[in-house]
């Protein structure tokens, strides 16, 4: 019987790439998406703003009854939570506003979705968390909110390991470095000056490729890494060794 997938997110970026590579892998795919789902892809896509709590109990509803009318099944096999939102500003500029929204998506919602997902998830699943090496440099300096919610989704996932260990669930990190998609405005994919910057501080020299990223987490997924459990696992070329 196929594995079954959900990936928060899963319209565009590291997302979509995740999608295809679990699709490649015989993995059968749902995601979530806020506004436009995206291009068509062999995958069962469902609406989500994972920042807004009070919709999981009807998410949570249409994902059992995708379960049970396509896949004859009452849970699934890997959660990745990626579902993401960036705003680059130093501490002194930024906004209340700019706070919550990464809060409500990043932390406050990964963790109470996870929460309401936990009785879906079969025993002997997957989770894996999407973080950034940027809980483990500074880049340029303007990353603190962001990098501050993903350092608390980093320690959730120990917590998290531990509570489902027993359930023979693992969870993991995976923290992408700099990769060539359209989040934070598409720089790292279209900007050649800021794409050289980064190249010249990453040990394999160049942005990754979000085919990449996605490799890392099929990894994490694999039938080869079901004894790592509370780990994290950066993904990012060796930048700033």
């Amino acid at each position: 019987m196929p594995k079954i997938a959900l990936i928060t997110g899963g319209n565009r970026g590291l997302g979509r790439a995740t999608a295809l590579a679990l699709i490649d892998a015989g993995v059968e795919v749902i995601y979530t998406y806020r506004g436009d789902p995206g291009e068509k892809i062999d995958a069962v896509a469902l609406p989500l703003t994972v920042g807004d709590l009070g919709s999981y109990d009807a998410f949570a509803g249409s994902l059992r009854q995708v379960l049970a009318d396509r896949f004859g099944r009452t849970d699934f096999d890997f959660l990745v939570n990626n579902a993401g939102v960036g705003a680059a500003g130093s501490i002194a500029e930024t906004s209340v506003e700019a706070f919550d929204e990464m809060l409500n998506v990043h932390w406050r919602g990964m963790f109470f979705l996870t929460q309401k997902l936990l009785p879906l998830i079969a025993d002997g699943g997957r989770i894996v968390n999407l973080s950034t090496g940027l809980t483990r440099f500074t880049g340029e300096g303007v990353y603190a909110a962001y990098a501050a919610m993903k350092g608390a989704v980093e320690v959730f996932t120990k917590y998290l390991a531990k509570e489902l260990g027993p359930r023979g669930i693992t969870a993991n990190v995976v923290a992408p470095g700099p990769a060539g998609t359209e989040f934070g405005g598409g720089a790292l994919r279209d900007n050649e000056q800021v794409r050289a910057h980064i190249g010249s501080v990453t040990a394999l020299g160049r942005v990754a490729r979000p085919e990449e990223i996605a490799a890392a987490v099929a990894t994490m997924l694999g039938d080869g890494a079901g004894w790592i459990t509370g780990q994290r696992v950066e993904a990012s070329g060796g930048m700033l060794l």
